[in-house]
C-alpha cells in the first residue's frame, strides 16, 4: 500500500519560511519522480516543483529563487524548503509520487499572512 505523508505546514507571516516534508512508503522511491503541488481555494491544483530519481529538479517560475525541492532516497523523503513566502503562496500543498502511476498525499495547509 502506497502512503505519502506530508508534514510541516502551518501559519507564517509574509517573508517567513517553512519546510515541508513528505515521507513515502510502499513505492520504489529511488526511481519515482517526486513532486509538490498546491491548490488554493477556488483554484485548480498546480505544479510547484519536481525532483526525479536521478536528482534533477524543476521549479515553476512563480517560486523560482524562493522554493527548493530536495530528496533523500535513503529516507524515502522529499522536502520543499519555502523561503520569502507571500500571501499568494497560501494553499494546501500536496506531495505526489509518479512511476507507472501517480500517487498523492493527503495535503498540508500553508497559510501566509500579510
Amino acid at each position: 500500500q502506497v502512503q505519502l505523508v506530508e508534514s510541516g505546514g502551518g501559519l507564517v507571516q509574509a517573508g517567513g519560511s517553512l519546510r515541508l516534508s513528505c515521507a513515502a512508503s510502499g513505492i520504489i522511491f529511488s526511481i519515482s519522480t517526486m513532486g509538490w503541488y498546491r491548490q488554493a481555494p477556488g483554484k485548480q491544483r498546480e505544479l510547484v516543483a519536481t525532483a526525479t530519481g536521478d536528482g534533477s529538479t524543476n521549479n515553476v517560475d512563480s517560486v523560482k529563487g524562493r522554493f527548493t525541492i530536495s530528496r533523500d532516497n535513503a529516507k524515502k523523503t522529499v522536502y520543499l524548503q519555502m523561503n520569502s513566502l507571500k500571501p499568494e503562496d497560501t494553499a494546501v500543498y500536496y506531495c505526489s509520487a509518479r512511476n507507472a502511476r501517480v500517487f498523492w498525499g493527503q495535503g498540508t495547509q500553508v497559510t501566509v499572512s500579510s
